[in-house]
């Protein structure tokens, strides 16, 4: 299943997202070979340890051989690194639990937290009943048991069309996901949540730019007090939240032929997928999505 905004948004590489498709999907069938196992352990320790370096001497060769041996599902070698000390050395100890919490939906789940209540109940099953009961209330959850049953390696989901996946999703993912070629220890912003001011608030965040991305096309920016070009369905004050995007790379009929240049729209939160399909089959780029 293709990615939720990606072909919307026609920058799926600039974004980061050109490596995350149904295709990409691992799965260890049951006529699995060696090459398929190790292709099983390579992503589970992407995804689970946020792309971060793993030493061979870190690997985890006694649970990697009960998973070779049969004697252990893709499930459980998520678990095993999960509950390892490379894990907790990585991302427990050295983060507060609001941000270890945010990476473990990340990591274990594929998605961000939908909401304030979804990351204070983890916050408070962490301090209360420990690491443990933590990261098997993710592992142990129906959603994940829907999503990955016990022999897909997790993915980021957050980017997908998929039952019970929520639209805020996708523009959080991008405040926990900044780039493919970065790790969750490298990110800017350290150690701090990146959600917790998104999530408090009940708002999306706004799409950002990965980090370090690079591309062969520049824009020139519209200011953020701008003046849209155009108004679809609305004003701000009638009911429905207005999103404003500026894209780049229109080239139609009553838009300028200047190469490159930025056009914003103001649009409903209802029209927004609508919007992006237009944007698409005129060529454009979306360069930013944020609420007006």
């Amino acid at each position: 299943m293709s990615a939720l905004m990606v072909n919307n948004l026609a920058a799926a590489g600039r974004l980061g997202l050109s490596a995350f498709d149904a295709s990409s999907r691992v799965e260890l069938r049951p006529d699995w070979t060696e090459d398929d196992i190790q292709t099983v352990i390579r992503a589970v320790y992407r995804q689970v340890l946020g792309n971060d370096y793993v030493m061979q001497a870190e690997r985890l060769t006694s649970a990697e051989s009960l998973l070779r041996q049969g004697n252990i599902t893709v499930r459980d070698f998520v678990r095993a690194v999960a509950k390892s000390d490379l894990y907790k050395n990585k991302f427990f100890y050295p983060n507060s639990n609001q941000r270890f919490v945010e990476l473990n939906f990340k990591h274990l789940l594929g998605r961000a937290p939908y909401s304030e209540e979804e990351l204070a109940y983890h916050t408070q099953l962490c301090e209360e009943q420990g690491y443990d009961a933590e990261i098997d209330s993710h592992i142990d959850s129906i959603e994940y048991e829907n999503s990955f049953g016990n022999n897909v390696v997790p993915y980021y989901r957050g980017f997908m069309v998929e039952p019970g996946v929520q639209t805020t999703g996708f523009t959080r993912m991008f405040r926990l996901y900044r780039g493919y070629a970065t790790s969750d220890r490298g990110t800017v912003g350290g150690k701090s949540p990146r959600l917790m001011r998104e999530l408090g608030r009940n708002q999306a965040s706004n799409i950002v730019q990965p980090a370090g991305s690079s591309s062969t096309w520049k824009h020139a920016a519209i200011p953020a007090d701008a003046a849209p070009r155009k108004a679809l369905g609305g004003t701000p004050e009638e009911s429905g939240r207005m999103y404003r995007i500026e894209v780049t790379g229109i080239l139609q009929p009553g838009y300028p032929k200047v190469r490159r240049s930025s056009t914003a729209f103001l649009v409903p939160y209802e029209r927004l997928s609508q919007k992006y399909q237009e944007i698409t089959k005129k060529g454009g780029r979306i360069v930013s999505v944020t609420p007006a």
